[in-house]
């Protein structure tokens, strides 16, 4: 069992434009899905972090800029929660975005144990080429897909996250 993987990203990358035949290991056939949506992610985010790099961040750190952007100031630990990330992550991604000079930390007035993390100004610009970058990620995935099937795309992938989320907490438990 094969299936093509091209990178979807005329002329960039490993393999950029050619269709590679990968092979299922034989260990992966009882899950030939699962193999799948594990080559698409790695993809996906080779994809994310080569665009990202050019304008300056890691994947990731997009997604605590526009939890930033959207919500305003976070607690760090709040951030942790809404990325279900981990709170060692989080503090090296918010000090090298620190570092970078898109957010900036202040104490919390209401929990002096707690910094709250906002986006600064200099950030603003940011936003626009993090917005337009992701557009181009979603070209690049459903590019040539019709309303309707890019619909049912997010759908069954909407369903299999529901899906992988119960079987976590179960496993969790």
């Amino acid at each position: 069992m094969a299936a093509s993987a091209g990178s979807g990203e005329g002329g960039e990358g490993p393999g950029a434009g050619a269709d590679v035949a990968v092979a299922v290991p034989s260990a992966a056939t009882g899950g030939p899905v699962s193999h799948a949506i594990f080559r698409v992610a790695r993809t996906h985010r080779m994809i994310a972090g080569q665009l990202l790099r050019r304008v300056g961040l890691h994947p990731g750190q997009e997604l605590v800029m526009m939890q930033l952007w959207e919500l305003g100031p976070q607690r760090q630990a709040d951030l942790v929660r809404l990325l279900d990330s981990d709170a060692a992550t989080m503090a090296r991604t918010v000090r090298r975005l620190e570092q970078a000079g898109f957010v900036r930390r202040y104490p919390c007035a209401d929990d002096k144990r707690a910094y709250l993390i906002e986006a600064t100004t200099a950030s603003q610009a940011l936003r626009t080429q993090v917005e337009s970058l992701w557009r181009r990620l979603e070209d690049a995935t459903l590019g040539g897909l019709s309303p309707a099937e890019q619909a049912e795309v997010l759908h069954v992938l909407e369903g299999l996250e529901a899906r992988l989320t119960e079987a976590a907490a179960k496993l969790g438990a």
